[in-house]
């Protein structure tokens, strides 16, 4: 008897260490419902992508290290995919939400997402990346917080507020993808919306967020549109930049702040104005016209409506510019820094490949296309890494069909097929973006953080590194290149997946501005790489086949 009571005493203890375990890491489940719905974004009623009825949708709220799972039930009537735009997914990117690394969730199914954000902090958002749904809504907020050991440098605010600023098109998002499909731009857009609406800017708007005064509140603005940056500011008061995607920054004070496609910012602001309305307001970087709209800020207790004067923006790109230049990463923080990428000493590690990257636009049978080097990136039904895993790739694609450093004539020749980069596990790589158009570029990589280390006009050559910031360039995964303009970046590839580079801009994105860098354990390790989960889709050439037993094992 004594021995049964010892068993199960050793049985209690060892499901107790378990809990421990798992209680490190907690667990969020989620279930969300994605549906059509009716919303006046701009006023006008019209068809928007809802989930749990909200557009936008739910905000996530979680902290560093946190298991987050979302069972996504797709009640649309097309496939639909979400991704969560800066989460890196490390040694996973079979949760990235890409074309490239998951079998879309088809109509009247269902799929579990099933992520951690691994060592990070900071300002993010999900959007859907299949079709252009991205047109009618199905974005939200996600912030990831510092685990409440770990200091953050600046006092803890009163409240937590997203602020979603996006262009928006009255188009349906079908009406959107016909036009693209057909071979012509969808032009400029309607509107702006912030939260998913339009202020009438008269007064008569319902507060979108409300302050006490003498308080401090954390502002997260993100960039949700589909191709237009944005400049954002308050009435009356001065934005404290404190974190970039991720990374804290240098606190500096700022009027205002252009938001480029993809990108988020995370402020604090002090309610230290005369107790009354004031108006945030967001309008377009860059257009000949510029479009504005306004959402209220309403101080408890306050008297007296917002002014109608609105705080002017800023004109043209050189202002911008000197804007990123000013941005720097804090390095007395402390937050959570995977190794390499966190280095402090960045600068002084060998590059061990350049990647140039030239963004072109032409037409292909007299349809408009946009391409990277040369070639315009179109998804197979397979995605590819599930063709790599399932040992098919030359079914389904060829590597490096693209060159390092392009000549005017590969650039010149737009061809259309899968564009995939293969990538040497851990080496350290310098990307340059070089723009010859006249419209501004923001650049996204999934799986990744990377140093943005100079954003200059003109051409780049090897002699321009002089210039790079190899000191204190902010770890981020979004970058603006501004016309006629390079940019470069350097990171370390050490984190094993198919991983998408793509144009923020959705519109290029979907006609092809985008690729993928594959990034191979070479030791098919599981300390490199998670297996596929047993959960994961399975579609095109490997829908009714057998996953692989093991592939990656080992330490």
């Amino acid at each position: 008897m004594r021995g049964v009571k010892l068993l199960a005493a050793c049985l209690y203890l060892a499901a107790a260490a378990t809990v421990v375990v798992r209680a490190e890491d907690p667990y969020f489940h989620h279930v969300w419902n994605v549906t059509y719905g009716t919303a006046s974004p701009l006023g006008v009623p019209q068809q928007v992508i809802l989930i749990n009825g909200q557009f936008p949708g739910p905000n996530i709220n979680s902290t560093s290290n946190n298991n987050v799972i979302i069972n996504v039930f797709n009640n649309l009537d097309e496939p639909f995919l979400l991704t969560w735009n800066g989460i890196q997914h490390r040694k996973n990117c079979w949760q990235d939400g890409t074309q490239g690394t998951m079998c879309p969730i088809m109509p009247g199914t269902n799929y579990t997402y099933h992520f951690q954000p691994k060592d990070q902090i900071g300002s993010y958002f999900y959007y859907p990346t299949t079709g252009m749904h991205r047109a009618a809504g199905g974005y939200g907020g996600l912030r990831v917080n510092s685990r409440l050991l770990i200091p953050v440098p600046y006092a803890d605010p009163e409240d937590d507020y997203t602020v979603l600023i996006g262009d928006w098109f009255t188009k349906s998002h079908t009406q959107v993808k016909k036009f693209l499909d057909g071979g012509r731009t969808i032009g400029r857009p309607d509107g702006i919306v912030i939260n998913g609406k339009s202020g009438k800017g008269d007064g008569s708007d319902a507060p979108l967020f409300t302050l006490k005064p003498g308080k401090t509140y954390r502002v997260r603005i993100c960039n949700v549109g589909i191709k237009t940056s944005l400049n954002f500011r308050i009435q009356n008061h001065k934005m404290k930049l404190v974190e970039m995607e991720g990374s804290h920054v240098l606190q500096n004070d700022y009027d205002s702040l252009d938001v480029h496609v993809g990108q988020c910012y995370g402020t604090i602001v002090a309610a230290n104005q005369e107790p009354k309305d004031y108006y945030m307001v967001a309008s377009s970087r860059f257009l000949k016209k510029v479009i504005t709209t306004t959402g209220l800020l309403r101080y408890e207790g306050g008297k007296g409506p917002a002014s109608s004067q609105l705080p002017a923006g800023p004109v043209g790109w050189a202002w911008s510019l000197n804007q990123f230049r000013s941005f720097r990463w804090n390095l007395t923080a402390s937050a959570a820094r995977p190794n390499p990428q966190g280095s402090y000493h960045y600068g002084k590690i060998n590059i061990t490949r350049t990647i140039k990257l030239v963004n072109t636009q032409g037409k292909i049978d007299g349809k408009l296309r946009y391409a990277l080097n040369g070639v315009s990136h179109t998804e197979p039904e397979t995605p590819l890494k599930l063709a790599e895993y399932f040992g098919i790739t030359d079914k389904v694609f060829k590597y490096d069909i693209i060159t390092d450093n392009p000549t005017p004539e590969q650039i010149k020749n737009i061809k259309i097929e899968p564009n995939v980069l293969n990538i040497t596990h851990r080496t350290f790589v310098e990307v340059v973006f070089e723009n010859h158009e006249k419209s501004v570029q923001s650049w996204h990589l999934d799986g990744y953080s990377f140093f943005a280390v100079a954003v200059e006009p003109g051409t780049w050559t090897p002699e321009k590194r002089k210039n790079y910031n190899l000191l204190d360039a902010v770890s981020r995964h979004t970058v603006q290149v501004y016309p006629k303009c390079w940019a470069a970046i350097l990171l370390t590839f050490d984190n094993c997946g198919m991983w998408n580079i793509r144009s923020e801009n959705s519109e290029r994105r979907y006609l092809g501005q985008q690729l993928y860098a594959s990034i191979l354990s070479p030791e098919k390790s599981l300390r490199d790489e998670y297996n596929m989960p047993e959960t994961s889709l399975q579609c095109g050439l490997v829908k009714n086949t057998p996953k692989p037993v093991n592939p990656y094992a080992g330490a």
